[in-house]
């Protein structure tokens, strides 16, 4: 009943390190050879590994909202704002996610941060 994680390029990675700290499950669009992916294979590839995909780049919203006009499923996206949002919020927030949500409640979805 965790949801797990999958970061793209655009979070700090200390994100992901202190996520890692407190027992989230992450995985990083750089460790898993995406670094370069386009957003739209980006999101099929965190969907495709069960996880939330997590991102600080406002283009994946619009990827989002044409999978939800179109009926395209996803495994749901986490948005926070580059100036809106900084690393201890986020870090705070995504654990608070990851260990009350799940994917149900995540698929075709789109969270924005901060909560």
């Amino acid at each position: 009943m965790s949801l797990s994680l999958y970061m793209d390029v655009h979070v700090p990675y200390a994100v992901t390190l202190g996520l890692r700290l407190v027992g989230v499950s992450v995985i990083t669009a750089q460790e898993d050879n995406y670094a370069e992916a386009d957003d739209d294979v980006l999101l099929d590839r965190a969907t495709s590994l069960g996880c939330v995909l997590v991102s600080q780049d406002d283009d994946l919203l619009a990827e989002a909202k044409y999978r939800l006009l179109n009926g395209i499923p996803f495994g749901g996206i986490i948005y926070g704002h580059q100036q809106r949002v900084n690393i201890d919020t986020m870090v705070r927030d995504l654990e608070l996610m990851a260990k009350v949500y799940d994917a149900d409640h995540m698929m075709n979805w789109v969270e924005y941060l901060p909560l």
